[in-house]
């Protein structure tokens, strides 16, 4: 059953797969402020088939963004929008810049700080909502053994264990594209393999919806049953 009663406040946090052109001067859950990714999706599918909830959905994900720089920006991107729900995807610039990043002196991540921080994050935040959702880093490459992808893949299950321990919804979105690309190109979903074209937005958050027991069959309204 979807966890979000009635007028819960859902706000997701991360970086360019999150924000994906949102307009940063829209007020929240205003026109614009959804971006064109798999957060205005979501939205669209919560308020489509779940209109008697009245779900607010507010996207605060910021291009480039590693861990230390959405960090940074929690309280007041996150918790000071006052949500009763959290997602988060964060990680692939913090291994993005492991590969692109020496010639220009790029501030790395280790994998311990990713996890000190994200542990940090939801510490704070886990006592002041409801609940916590944690989505996996990605990579559209079906190599696990490609450099980047395999670094991708530790990060991903610092995710996890992080999520374990703060009682999250865990979305494996990996798991997710890895099932496509037992079928498909990469290059269906993606021209770089890290920023989703729209329909590997659609298969994001069709992995969101389903972690979170969304009802695509629903017909009737919660006073109904």
């Amino acid at each position: 059953m979807l966890p979000f009663e009635k007028n819960s406040r859902i706000v997701f946090c991360g970086d360019s797969v999150t924000d994906v052109n949102r307009d940063y001067k829209a007020i929240p859950a205003g026109w614009g402020s959804f971006g064109d990714g798999y957060v205005n999706l979501v939205h669209a599918l919560l308020t489509a088939v779940y209109p008697d909830r009245e779900l607010m959905i507010m996207n605060e994900g910021v291009s480039g963004d590693d861990i230390k720089l959405m960090a940074a920006r929690w309280d007041r991107d996150v918790l000071d929008m006052k949500p009763d729900y959290v997602s988060v995807m964060i990680g692939i610039n913090d291994v993005w810049r492991h590969f692109d990043g020496p010639f220009r002196q790029a501030d790395l991540v280790s994998l311990d700080e990713f996890e000190h921080t994200y542990e940090d994050l939801l510490g704070r935040t886990e006592p002041r909502v409801r609940g916590l959702i944690v989505m996996s880093p990605f990579m559209m490459e079906p190599n696990k053994d490609d450099p980047m992808r395999a670094m991708v893949d530790r990060y991903a299950e610092v995710a996890r264990q992080v999520a374990d321990r703060h009682k999250a919804i865990y979305v494996d979105v990996q798991a997710a594209m890895d099932h496509f690309l037992e079928k498909q190109s990469s290059y269906i979903l993606s021209m770089d393999r890290c920023h989703p074209g729209i329909e590997g937005h659609m298969l994001v958050a069709r992995t969101w919806l389903q972690a979170v027991d969304f009802d695509w069959e629903r017909t009737t309204f919660d006073d109904e049953k």
